[in-house]
């Protein structure tokens, strides 16, 4: 005697339990608007009842469309990286999409292309890359012949480049310049991040930018790592020769440079400002709450997602820039006299 097999409900089954046609049960899956809602009801208690799962492969042989995004990342745990792939994995299933996510935290030429290839072989429909620095960049760019690809990035375009969408990393650079020469402040420094990441360079031109223009000379740049302890070393180095202001290139560099200070005795905001970019949770909670840029990673995602949709169907997208805020609390003040 053969043991029966419990086969996988279908769309047949669903249509059976809701009452409905098979025709029906496809159009509420595929959202389609013309469905009653009393309709809709009916056809998603039968799924949930049933437990149907659609199946993609299925899907894709009658569609030829996988429904399948891919996103590469460096693996970052930093705030910027981590939450702009968390939002767009949200935003693409949204959208109606899967996501498949490959890290690449030391991206050779030959890991990009197996992970390209990977995504050849799962016949995604797009590609969103976070690319952070020049070699993801270079491996997006050779691609973009064969899926339609969207690049998260502060780069500085070239004219044969994929869409590409960011926060505007200059502008919150600027937003932070102008609001300490607002303050008062001339003597000031910048600890920026590191010299291979495009979101440190893109920093570094705003918050020079507009010092220049406001015939403001900072002290030479600093460089950190990203991490607390470089921001707390740099806060150390500082303690001899105290600016009126610093400004971190992320909040992870602020609460280094906090820590410094405090230990010192040095007080914040009385005998000098700091100010971070980023907002991260938790930034408001600093000692003293934390004066920091914040990028919208919500709107960045869904922007992202919207312009790859309309990649793969064919239109052509522009590059689109996200604006920062900055958020003053009190870790900032005008300088000592």
């Amino acid at each position: 005697m053969v043991a029966s097999r419990r086969t996988r409900p279908g769309m047949n089954d669903v249509a059976r339990v809701a009452g409905v046609s098979h025709q029906t049960v496809s159009r509420v899956l595929n959202d389609h608007p013309n469905v009653r809602d009393s309709t809709r009801e009916r056809v998603l208690a039968a799924i949930a009842e049933l437990g149907y799962r659609r199946n993609s492969a299925a899907r894709a042989l009658v569609t030829h469309r996988s429904g399948i995004i891919g996103i590469i990342t460096s693996g970052s745990v930093h705030s910027g990286p981590a939450s702009t792939l968390a939002v767009l994995e949200r935003t693409a299933r949204a959208a109606g999409y899967f996501v498949t996510v490959a890290a690449a935290p030391h991206p050779t030429p030959e890991l990009m292309q197996e992970i390209f290839g990977s995504f050849m072989d799962q016949s995604v429909e797009g590609v969103v890359v976070i690319a952070q620095g020049d070699e993801v960049a270079g491996a997006a760019r050779a691609a973009f012949a064969e899926v339609p690809l969207l690049m998260i990035s502060s780069l500085t375009p070239e004219p044969d480049d994929p869409p590409l969408v960011s926060v505007d990393q200059e502008a919150g650079a600027r937003l932070v310049a102008r609001y300490l020469v607002d303050q008062g402040h001339r003597d000031v420094v910048h600890l920026a991040g590191p010299e291979d990441w495009f979101d440190a360079r893109a920093r570094v031109r705003g918050w020079h930018t507009e010092l220049s223009e406001a015939d403001v000379a900072p002290r030479p740049d600093l460089t950190g790592d990203w991490s607390a302890g470089s921001g707390y070393a740099a806060g150390q180095a500082l303690l001899e020769d105290l600016p009126t202001a610093v400004f971190a290139a992320n909040d992870q560099m602020a609460l280094g440079v906090l820590r410094a200070f405090a230990e010192a005795g040095v007080d914040v905001p009385g005998q000098i400002s700091v100010v971070g970019f980023d907002d991260i949770v938790g930034a408001d909670n600093f000692f003293p709450p934390l004066t920091t840029v914040r990028q919208d990673f919500e709107a960045l995602g869904r922007l992202a997602i919207d312009a790859l949709v309309a990649a793969i169907g064919g239109e052509a997208a522009a590059r689109e820039l996200v604006a920062p805020v900055l958020v003053e609390r009190t870790s900032s003040g005008p300088p000592r006299r």
